[in-house]
């Protein structure tokens, strides 16, 4: 087992609550990334999966062309007038699909869900589930075609 197996589930699950406050910041404030992870180390506790967070907003804030890019030819309005909220978690959701294969879709899916429900506007995770979906069947299709 590898480090990144042995990290606890809840780790993970709060690396992706902080990660899409975090995406907020860094989109509204156009703060540095590696400050904003900063600032988010310090204010924060241990029980983080510090070197997801990493990864996710380093990779992120690095490829959001590449990244948006999957996302974007689904979206029914202009990319402009996406919610930041939303915006940030789509990002999170196309991150973790096409990087983090050892994910399975539908928790990757499952997680931005609730991360909508929790922050987004009312029906915003519907919206989520909608795009990570036709995302996942384009970079998942191999999962999803053995499930």
């Amino acid at each position: 087992m590898n480090a990144r197996e042995s990290v606890p589930i809840a780790w993970r699950k709060r690396a992706r609550d902080l990660l899409v406050q975090a995406l907020y910041q860094w989109q509204m404030s156009g703060t540095d990334a590696a400050k904003v992870e900063a600032e988010f180390r310090a204010d924060n506790g241990r029980k983080t999966d510090w070197d997801f967070f990493h990864s996710a907003l380093s990779t992120i804030a690095g490829n959001t062309a590449e990244i948006d890019a999957v996302y974007l030819p689904h979206i029914d309005r202009k990319a402009e007038r996406l919610d930041p909220v939303e915006t940030g978690i789509l990002r999170l959701g196309i991150y973790e699909l096409s990087r983090h294969i050892e994910t399975p879709y539908k928790v990757v899916i499952n997680e931005c869900v609730d991360l909508a429900r929790k922050y987004g506007a009312t029906d915003s995770h519907k919206y989520i589930n909608s795009l990570l979906d036709k995302a996942a069947r384009e970079l998942r299709q191999i999962e999803i075609h053995a499930s």
